[in-house]
């Protein structure tokens, strides 16, 4: 297990793709027992996140993410644009890494799947002062425009593609 200070410090530097977080949404936190397989909420639902031990260790979509989609939404400055703010030493050969957020090398051994899942889903939960939008919430949004109001910025499949992509990150 991680100590709590080794997580604090990567977290002052988890950030994302800052041009993306007016399409930020909120996920509700639940302490919960152990989750069951997720069920699609309305699409104007408040998206909830069930937290358990630190993370969240269901599948939102009920099935394993895939590591070569999640690379390309980590890559994608339409989507993840993760690499907007990381850089990531697997993909030295891309142009403009990001220098804000630390290198993700290592991740995959650092951050466990379902720790790995809560941080992609909202950062905020493991590092409260990270600058990283969630990428996964939906209401309690703030200066979103109508286009975005109730919608994530990843689907619950790319959130799952993209950890299954940093789960590699060894």
């Amino acid at each position: 297990m991680m100590q709590r200070s080794t997580l604090r410090h990567i977290g002052i530097y988890m950030v994302a793709a800052l041009a993306l977080s007016g399409s930020t949404a909120l996920a509700a936190v639940t302490a919960a027992t152990p989750a069951a397989t997720p069920v699609a909420a309305p699409a104007d639902a408040p998206i909830v996140l069930k937290v358990v031990d630190g993370g969240i260790p269901v599948s939102l979509t009920g099935k394993p993410g895939d590591a070569v989609t999640g690379k390309s939404v980590f890559m994608d400055r339409g989507l993840g644009n993760c690499y907007a703010c990381h850089t990531v030493s697997l993909l030295k050969d891309q142009p403009f890494p990001g220098e804000i957020g630390p290198t993700l090398d290592g991740v995959g051994t650092l951050l466990t799947v379902p720790q790995l899942r809560m941080v992609v889903s909202n950062a905020k939960l493991m590092f409260p002062d990270t600058i990283m939008p969630a990428f996964h919430k939906n209401a309690d949004l703030k200066d979103v425009a109508d286009k975005f109001k109730g919608k994530p910025m990843l689907t619950s499949q790319q959130v799952e593609d993209v950890v299954a992509f940093l789960a590699t990150l060894k």
